[in-house]
This record gives structure tokens, sequence and C-alpha cells, in this order.
């Protein structure tokens, strides 16, 4: 029986230092503390281009060493916008006591009894070396902008896929052939797999994803080991695929190493399996991940509501986030410094307010109408307004002078009105006691 830690998403960069570290330092103790045979890393180990004089960097290779100080290490290419062509290569020259391989493109890997790596000069090999311990199937990221540029755009996607399944297929006499001679069969690979989860719970089923979970099994392997969704999840086959030897089948996701953003469901931590000739199992180890809490409101912040989920929540050491969506008249009152008051025992907080545009009605025509009183009229009748105030306002304007509206206001108001000239016109008392909407 073969024990491989896989760890998968580990997405170092400056933002994820903490927790990236935190969580993969935890689980590098852990797989040691098991004593596993191999470890697995599968995509994505950076969450974009690192320099080599980053924290990050300096970080994820430590980590990486101490790996390859206990058990040979696997690291295969993920996202190319995560970690660009060549981002892994610095990882080959670690100088551990056991080899770094890095799987940068399609073939298949031998580890040996003494615990090396024999890579296929092909995609595959045509006849498996001496003395292997453990086949590894390995599909780094397939780059579609190859494909596309090859079948072209609108077709693209779904050549993908089929290639991938003719890809997978032609594993399957490899593992075959290395399952008959007790050697633990392995896939390893980054991408989605239709139907899978994602780690917000949406399903992801559209139709230009990599995989699908028959082409997976396909290959015959008893384990596929897979990166890229960062939700752990599993798929079991119990039955013998296309005639062949693999019995019991797995697939599995592990999930990213941490919880890098809001609204992530489900367990963190990297999977320990045991592989062995009629047997596959795995299990999750738990990394200590950083608790978020997601406290939303469809309209103004109810700051009661608030005090109410801060005690039922236990906020104290979580990383919180309040999230609401109000018309844009009424953004200002929003009380940001009460909300921030309430969730003092937070790790951190995060205020999001969504606000919504007033929207203005056009009344169609409008520009049609002759006097400036239809238009009036046409606009209260398309913005359920009451004209007649407003034609009264309008009324004054065009007869009075600026003077006596002045002047008819400051009496309504009760402050006292200027003198009146004698050639202005006069307002009684009568008028300063009537109500004018302006």
């Amino acid at each position: 029986m073969i024990r491989i830690a896989q760890f998968s998403d580990l997405h170092y960069n400056a933002k994820n230092l903490v927790e990236a570290d935190r969580c993969f330092s935890h689980a590098v103790d852990r797989a040691i503390a098991l004593k596993v045979d191999a470890a697995v890393v599968s995509g994505d180990s950076t969450d974009h281009a690192l320099d080599l004089h980053s924290p990050a960097a300096e970080r994820l290779a430590r980590n990486i060493r101490r790996l390859a100080d206990h058990c040979p290490v696997l690291m295969l290419q993920g996202t190319f916008s995560h970690e660009p062509p060549g981002t892994l290569a610095m990882f080959r020259l670690l100088g551990g006591r056991y080899p770094v391989h890095v799987a940068d493109r399609i073939e298949q890997v031998g580890l040996t009894t003494e615990g090396r790596w024999v890579a296929s000069e092909a995609w595959c090999f045509t006849s498996l070396p001496a003395g292997l311990y453990a086949l590894f199937s390995c599909v780094p990221t397939v780059n579609k902008a190859v494909v596309a540029a090859t079948v072209g755009a609108s077709l693209a996607a779904q050549a993908v896929g089929e290639h991938l399944a003719l890809l997978l297929r032609g594993f399957a006499a490899s593992n075959q052939v290395a399952h008959m001679q007790g050697l633990a069969t392995i896939g390893v690979s980054h991408g989605t797999v239709f139907g899978c989860i994602s780690e917000h719970g949406v399903p992801m089923a559209a139709f230009d994803h990599e995989f699908t979970t028959g082409a997976l099994f396909g290959a015959q392997a008893q384990a596929f080991m897979l990166g890229h969704i960062h939700r752990h999840q599993v798929w079991e086959n119990q039955t013998t695929a296309l005639g062949g030897l693999a019995g019991h089948q797995c697939i599995a996701y592990p999930g990213s190493i941490g919880r890098f953003h809001y609204g992530e469901e489900g367990d963190k931590g990297f999977l320990l399996w045991e592989i062995a000739m009629d047997e596959v199992r795995f299990t999750l180890e738990p990394t200590p991940a950083r608790r978020t809490i997601n406290i939303v409101f469809e309209g103004k912040p109810d700051l009661e509501v608030l005090r109410e989920a801060v005690l039922r929540e236990d906020v104290a050491g979580a990383f919180v986030r309040v999230r609401w969506t109000v018309a844009d008249e009424d953004r200002h009152e929003v009380n940001r410094a009460a909300i921030q008051k309430l969730l003092e025992g937070a790790a951190e907080t995060q205020l999001e307010g969504r606000i919504v545009p007033v929207v203005r009605v056009r009344s169609a025509g409008i520009s049609q109408l002759a006097s400036l009183a239809d238009k009036v009229r046409a606009w209260a009748k398309s913005t359920d307004a009451k004209p007649d105030p407003l034609l009264d306002c309008l009324q004054a304007l065009a007869s009075q002078t600026p003077e006596a509206i002045a002047e008819r206001a400051l009496c309504r108001t009760g402050t006292p009105a200027p003198a009146v000239t004698p050639d202005s016109t006069s307002i009684s008392d009568a008028q300063c006691q009537s109500e004018l909407v302006f």
C-alpha cells in the first residue's frame, strides 16, 4: 500500500500569504507526522507570477523543501493565469533528500522503490520501467488557446473535452499493465469536472469544462487527484470500467488549502490517500483555515438584527463581511461607524454597500409639447405625481416678481419681510397666511 498526501490550490501571493502559509505549513507538518510515502501538489501553487525575492515565493519554497526532505514530491502545472509557464521550474532545483518532479507536460511518471521519479519520453510509457512502486498519469492544464488556433474558437471548448477523453482512454493500457504488476495507479490533473460544485455552491455545468467523470474513470487509474475547484468533493466507481482491472476507483478534489474568499462553503484541508492492490480510500485532513461570516441585508442595515447576528455567530476572531443594498437617496443613512463598532472583536471586517441608482423616467413625446405647462402635466402623469401644485408654482413664477415670491416665502417661515419699495407688488396679510407650494 502507498500513502500519498495530495495538496491543491495553495495560491501563495502577498495578499493570501498569511492564510496560505499557515494552512500549508500545518498540512506539511501533518503529512510528515503521518509518514506519507509521496506528496502531490495538483496545481495552482501560486496565485500569480511571483518575484523570487518576494516573501510568498520564499515561504512556498521552504515548505516544498520540507516535504522533499521527507518524501518524493510531484508538482503539477496549474492554471496559466495563476502559474505562468516556467513558474514551477525553480522547484526542481531545491535539492532536498528526495527529488521534486514538475509535471508541466502530458506524461506518465513512475515512482521507484528508491523514491526516485522516472518520466516517460513521450506522453506515455511504451513499456513500464523496472522497479516501480506507483505509476502517475499527469495531465496539466490544457492551453485552450492552442486548441482554438487549431480548430477555431467556436469549436475549441468541445474539442478540448473530446481530445482529453481520448487521451485518458489512451492511459488505460499502461494503467492496466501496472495494476496487474501490483503497482498503484494514480491520475493527476487540473481542471473542471462537468457537474462539480464550486466553493460558492454553484454547479459547474457548462459545456466548456475539461472533464466528465466517465472520461476520468476511463483512464483506469485507481485514484484520480484533481485540482482547480476549491471545494472538496468525490466521485466513486465500484464497478470495473471498460472491462479493465482498475476495480474500485475514486476521483476527488481536496479543495483549496485555505479559505481565500468570503462565502466559500465546505471544510478546508488536504487528502491522505491510501492505495492498495484492491482498495483505494482517502480522508480529508483539516487545516486551520480562517473562519468567514457573511451577513447580508436586502435593504439598509438593521443594527438590532446585526447585533443579534454578532451574538449568534460569535464573530470573535472571524473574518466578517456585511453587505447591503440601498437606494441612492438613502446611501447616507447607513451608519458605517456603528457597524464597525458592533464588529470590534472580528479579525477583519469588510463592508460592501450596493447602491441602486435613481432611474429617471422619460415621458415619451414631452419635447414636442408647445407649452411648459403641458410638459409639466406630461411629466407628472409619467411619474404619478400631482400636477396642480407644480402648475401653481409655475404660474407664480410667470406672473409675480422675484421680490414678491421671496416675501411670500418669508411670511410662511415667520422671517421679517424686507421693506417693500413703492413700485413693488404689495402682498396682503391674507396672502402671507396662504400656503404656497414650491
